[in-house]
C-alpha cells in the first residue's frame, strides 16, 4: 500500500504534514459502493486519481465522478476561517460562542431544544463524536442524518424483519446470482461500478436474467430482460402478488420457514387480498416475473431510493424481504435482499447511531441498551428516548421548539423536501451553526456561525460501504487555512462544556478503538455489529488497516442458517397492505413528480460542480415529461416550464421523452441557488414521510406544469463570474477557464440585451463588439473575455460553438469574424462520455464511418472504454442508426 512520506501526527488538533508526493490509498467520497482509489499528490495542491485494483469493492474500476475527483480539489469556494454573522473570528471565539450558546439553550429550555443534523459525508469517527456528545452528554437524541433521506426505510424494514439493521449479503452475490432484480434503482447512473460488475458478470454468463422494476425506463434498463414500469408507489402490490404466487406454486422452503421465521400466515393473507392490477402492469409481465423468480434459486433483489423514499417505504422493504424469507433465499452465495445506500458512509452512520431513533453500535432505545451505552461512555446525561427525525427536526426549528441547531457536512436548505420552509426555519433560529468545507451553499448562507471543516482529500478516518465493508479514508492534502476535522471541533466544544475527559482523544485512531470497543461491549453475539477485535489495534495497525467486511461468520454473510436478532432468533414476515401515497394527485395538480440523480453530478454539486468534464452531460436542471403530457400543456423540447406544488415551485428546461409513464414527470435534485436559483426542485417536493422510518416522499409529489412564455433565450461564456439581473431562468455551468450561463426571460428582447451585456461587461471589461443575430463579445488584446448570444428560440448548440474561442490566446481576423457571426459550425451534440470528453456528435460520426458495436465506437473515440457509465447511451445511438438503415 502506498504511504505518505510522514505519518499524520495529531497534537491538540493540529495536523502536521510533510509535502506529500507518494501515492495514498483512500476511499471515494461519492456513493455507497465505497470504491478504493489511489491518490498521488502533485505537490501543488492537486492530485492524480486512479482506481485501486486491490480494493474489493471496485477491483480497479471507477465511475465518471470518481475518475474526475482530481478536478474537484481546488480551494475555490472553500470556507477557510470561522465566521460569526459574516465576520471572521478566531477558533477560540467561535468555539466559545458555540459552547456558550448550547449551554445557555439547555439551561433555559432543556436539552431537547438542541439538535444536530449530520451527514453521510462524515467519517465514522466524526459521526461517533457527534452522537456521543449529544446523546450522552447534552442529554437529547435530537440528532439525525441526511441518510434519513436515502435509507431510513431500509433500516426500519430490516429491524422489523431481522431484529437488527443488517444487510445480509455481499457485492459478489450480484455476480453469482442467476436472477438479479433491481427495484427503484438506476444502478447504471447512481452506482455505476456495481453496474459495471453486473454487466461484466452478465457478459460472462449470458443465461443470467435481469429484471428492472421502475416507473421510468432508465439507462439501467439497457441490460434488462424485463422492465416492469409499475405505477409509482405500487411496489407493495407487486411483491405481495409475487409472495402469493410463490406460495401457490409451492416455492416455499418449509424447513427454513418453520425453523427460522414467524408470521407467514398473516403475511400471506394480506398478499392474497391484494389486487394485482394496482401495480398498473400487464398480467403477462407479472406472470413472467413470478415465473422467473419461482424457478430460479439464486436470486438477488437490490433496492434503492425508489423503494425507500416513500410514505410507505418500510412496507415496500418488508414486502420485498418476505419473498426471500419464504424461499429461504437469504444469506447464501448469490441470493438475498440487498439495500444499496446512496452515500459513502451512510452505513457508518448507522453503526454509530447517528439516526435519532438509534443508539451507537446498532443498539436501540431499550432500557438495557440505554444503561449499557451510558455505562460505557460514563455519560452524565444520557438520552432516554428517540429524538426528532429530519423533517420533523426542521419543523421543530421553524416552530421555535428547537432553539439551537448544528448542521455538519450537509445542505438541507437544498436537499430536504419543502426546502424553502427549511431556509425560513434556519433564518429564524436563535443559534444556527454549520460545520462545512464549502463557503457558498444555501445552508451556509442561512446560518449565523460557520465553522470551517476539512474536505474529503484532507480527512482521516474510516467509512463503511453498502456491503458492510470498512475502509480507511486517508488524507493526501494538508489542511487549508484554519479548517479542522469535525471530530476535533466537537471535542473542543465538549471540553468547553466540561466534558473534556470523555473527549480527550489524541487522534483519530483513539476514536476508532473506542467505537470498536463499544460494539463488542456486553455483546456476546446478541448484536450483529461487533468489531470488538479492532479495539486493541495500535496506531500503526490503524494507519495500515486494510478493507474488511464485518460480521456474518466465515463467509461474511448473515442469516443463511437463521440466527436472526429478534429475542426468539426468528425472522418476522410482515403483513403489508398497499397504501395510496400521501397527497395524491388531483384535478389541480394531476401529475406525479419523481426526483433523483443524474449520471455525472452528486448531491448539491459542491464537489462535482467544480469539474469541467462532469458539466457536459446534463448541464441544466431539466424536467422530463411524456410527449402526451407535454403536448397537452403546449410544451416542446427545450421550453422553460414551471413546476408547482402545494409547497413551492421550480423552473426547469423541458426534455420530452417516452421513458416515463403518462401522468408522471422527473427532475434531478442537484441544482441549488448557487447554480440555478429557480431550478432548486426540492422547494416543490412533498414533505410527507413514512410513519415508521420518517423518510420523506421524494418520489411522489402532486404537481402541475405550465409553459413559461420566454421572449428570448441566451448563452453567455465569460472568464470571470457575472452577477445576473433578475430573470426567469438561468443555470451556471463550469467551463475550461470560463463560466457558462444558459439564460431565458420574459422581458422584451431589447431590455435583456442591454441588461445582460452590461452585466457581462461589469466583471469582464474590455471593448464590446456587436456581431450578427444577437451575438456580442468582449475582446481585449485579441483575447475573448466574454461572449453573449441571444435569440428568440433556444439554441442548444450555442455553448459548443463558442467554447473553442475561449481556448485561444489571440484571435485571428478570420476567427474574430467567425465569432461575431455565430461561432464555429462544429456540431458536438452534447457530451456523452465524461471520462474522455467525447461528444454525441463524435460518436455519431464514428457510427457513420462504420462503427457498429461498443467495441468499435470505443476504438475510434475512446467513449465507453473507461467507467462504462455512458455505454447505455452509446448502445441507444447504435440502435437508432440500425433502425435508420432498416427504414
Amino acid at each position: 500500500m502506498g504511504k505518505r512520506l510522514t505519518n499524520t501526527t495529531v497534537a491538540q488538533g493540529e495536523d502536521v504534514f510533510a509535502v506529500m508526493t507518494t501515492a495514498v490509498h483512500t476511499t471515494c467520497p461519492y456513493c455507497g459502493v465505497g470504491c478504493g482509489i489511489v491518490a498521488t499528490p502533485d505537490g501543488n495542491g492537486g492530485a492524480d486519481i486512479a482506481a485501486d485494483h486491490d480494493h474489493p469493492a471496485n477491483r480497479g474500476r471507477l465511475c465518471s465522478k470518481g475518475a474526475a475527483l482530481g478536478e474537484t480539489l481546488s480551494l475555490e469556494d472553500r470556507l477557510l476561517h470561522p465566521e460569526i454573522d459574516g465576520r471572521r473570528v478566531s477558533w477560540e471565539v467561535a468555539l466559545d460562542t458555540v459552547a456558550t450558546g448550547l449551554q445557555r439553550t439547555i439551561d433555559r429550555q432543556g436539552p431537547d431544544a438542541v439538535a444536530f443534523y449530520v451527514s453521510g459525508q462524515l467519517l465514522t469517527e466524526d459521526y461517533y463524536a457527534a452522537n456521543k456528545l449529544i446523546k450522552g452528554f447534552l442529554g437529547t437524541a435530537n440528532i439525525d442524518t441526511n441518510s434519513r433521506l436515502c435509507m431510513a426505510s431500509s433500516v426500519a424494514g430490516h429491524k422489523r424483519a431481522f431484529g437488527s439493521d443488517t444487510v445480509p449479503g455481499l457485492y459478489e452475490d450480484f455476480e453469482l446470482a442467476d436472477l438479479v432484480v433491481l427495484v427503484g434503482s438506476n444502478l447504471a447512473w447512481c452506482h455505476p461500478v456495481l453496474f459495471q460488475r453486473l454487466e461484466a458478470a452478465r457478459h460472462k454468463r449470458p443465461s443470467m436474467k435481469i429484471v428492472v422494476v421502475d416507473p421510468r425506463r432508465t439507462e439501467t434498463c439497457d441490460i434488462a430482460d424485463l422492465h416492469l414500469a409499475l405505477k409509482p408507489g405500487s411496489d407493495v402490490a407487486l411483491f405481495n402478488v409475487l409472495l402469493a404466487g410463490l406460495a401457490d406454486r409451492g416455492i416455499v422452503d418449509r424447513g427454513f420457514v418453520e425453523r427460522h421465521t414467524s408470521g407467514l400466515d398473516a403475511a400471506l393473507a394480506a398478499a392474497r387480498a391484494t389486487d394485482g392490477a394496482a401495480s398498473g402492469l400487464s398480467r403477462a409481465d407479472v406472470e413472467t416475473f413470478v415465473d422467473w423468480f419461482a424457478r430460479t434459486e439464486k436470486v438477488v433483489t437490490l433496492y434503492s431510493q425508489g423503494v425507500n423514499q416513500s410514505s410507505a417505504g418500510v412496507d415496500k422493504v418488508n414486502a420485498l424481504i418476505n419473498c426471500h424469507l419464504l424461499t429461504g433465499r437469504i444469506g447464501r452465495p448469490g441470493m438475498g435482499p440487498f439495500s444499496i445506500t446512496g452515500q459513502p458512509n451512510a452505513m457508518g452512520g448507522r453503526e454509530v447511531g447517528a439516526l435519532s431513533n438509534t443508539l451507537a453500535a446498532h443498539m436501540d432505545f431499550s432500557p438495557a441498551a440505554i444503561d449499557r451505552v451510558a455505562r460505557f461512555w460514563r455519560a452524565p446525561r444520557m438520552a432516554t428516548r428517540p429524538g426528532l427525525k429530519a423533517v420533523e427536526l426542521f419543523e421543530g426549528v421553524r416552530a421555535g421548539r428547537i432553539k439551537a441547531v448544528w448542521i455538519m457536512a450537509t445542505n438541507p436548505v437544498a436537499s430536504l423536501p419543502d426546502a424553502d420552509a427549511v431556509r425560513e426555519a434556519l433564518r429564524g433560529c436563535e443559534l444556527s451553526i454549520v460545520s462545512e468545507a464549502i463557503r457558498a451553499s444555501d445552508t451556509v448562507d442561512a446560518c449565523r456561525i460557520r465553522l470551517p471543516a476539512l474536505a474529503w482529500a484532507e480527512k482521516d478516518g474510516t467509512v463503511t460501504n453498502s456491503e458492510r465493508g470498512i475502509s480507511r479514508q486517508r488524507p493526501f492534502l494538508p489542511p487549508p487555512g484554519e479548517a479542522k476535522q469535525d471530530w476535533w471541533i466537537l471535542a473542543e466544544v465538549a471540553r468547553r462544556l466540561g466534558h473534556g475527559e470523555a473527549f480527550a482523544w489524541r487522534g483519530i485512531a483513539d476514536i476508532f478503538r473506542e467505537h470498536a470497543a463499544l460494539s463488542g461491549f456486553e455483546n456476546g453475539g446478541r448484536r450483529d455489529f461487533d468489531i470488538g477485535a479492532c479495539a486493541s489495534i495500535d496506531d500503526a495497525a490503524y494507519e495500515s488497516l486494510q478493507p474488511f467486511v464485518w460480521g456474518g461468520g466465515a463467509d461474511k454473510r448473515f442469516f443463511g442458517d437463521g440466527g436472526f436478532f429478534h429475542d426468539d432468533r426468528r425472522a418476522r414476515f410482515i403483513a403489508t397492505t398497499p397504501r395510496t401515497p400521501v397527497n395524491a394527485p388531483d384535478e389541480e395538480r394531476p401529475l406525479i413528480l419523481n426526483t433523483g440523480r443524474v449520471r455525472d453530478q452528486w448531491h448539491t454539486m459542491t464537489r462535482t460542480g467544480k469539474s469541467v468534464r462532469l458539466a457536459g452531460h446534463r448541464p441544466e436542471p431539466m424536467l422530463e415529461l411524456h410527449p402526451l403530457d407535454a403536448s397537452v400543456r403546449g410544451l416542446v423540447d427545450g421550453d422553460i416550464a414551471e413546476v408547482s406544488s402545494r409547497w413551492g415551485r421550480g423552473v426547469l428546461r423541458v426534455h420530452v421523452t417516452d421513458s416515463l409513464r403518462i401522468g408522471e414527470a422527473f427532475a434531478p435534485m442537484h441544482w441549488t441557488v448557487q447554480v440555478s436559483r429557480a431550478g432548486r426542485i426540492n422547494a416543490a417536493v412533498n414533505p410527507a414521510v413514512d410513519p415508521l422510518s420518517g423518510q420523506p416522499e421524494l418520489k411522489h409529489t402532486p404537481v402541475e406544469i405550465r409553459r413559461l412564455d420566454m421572449q428570448w433565450h441566451g448563452t453567455i461564456l465569460a472568464r470571470r463570474p457575472i452577477m445576473l439581473p433578475e430573470i426567469s431562468y438561468w443555470a451556471r455551468i463550469r467551463g475550461a477557464g470560463y463560466h457558462a450561463y444558459v439564460v431565458a426571460g420574459d422581458q422584451p428582447f431589447a431590455v435583456a440585451q442591454r441588461t445582460l451585456s452590461a452585466a457581462v461587461r461589469t466583471t469582464n471589461p474590455g471593448p464590446w463588439l456587436d456581431g450578427e443575430n444577437g451575438v456580442g463579445a468582449v475582446v481585449s488584446d485579441g483575447r475573448v473575455e466574454a461572449v453573449l448570444t441571444l435569440g428568440a428560440t433556444y439554441d442548444v448548440e450555442a455553448r459548443d460553438r463558442f467554447t473553442p474561442f475561449m481556448a485561444l490566446d489571440r484571435l485571428t481576423m478570420k476567427q474574430r469574424d467567425e465569432l461575431l457571426h455565430g461561432g464555429t459550425d462544429m456540431h458536438r451534440g452534447g457530451e456523452i462520455c465524461a471520462c474522455f470528453g467525447v461528444s454525441c456528435g463524435a460518436v455519431e460520426a464514428a457510427i457513420s464511418d462504420g462503427a457498429t458495436s461498443l467495441a468499435t465506437v470505443g476504438a475510434m473515440t475512446q467513449a465507453g472504454t473507461n467507467c462504462g457509465s455512458c455505454r447505455p447511451e452509446i448502445r441507444a445511438l447504435l440502435r437508432a442508426a440500425r433502425h435508420m438503415k432498416v427504414a
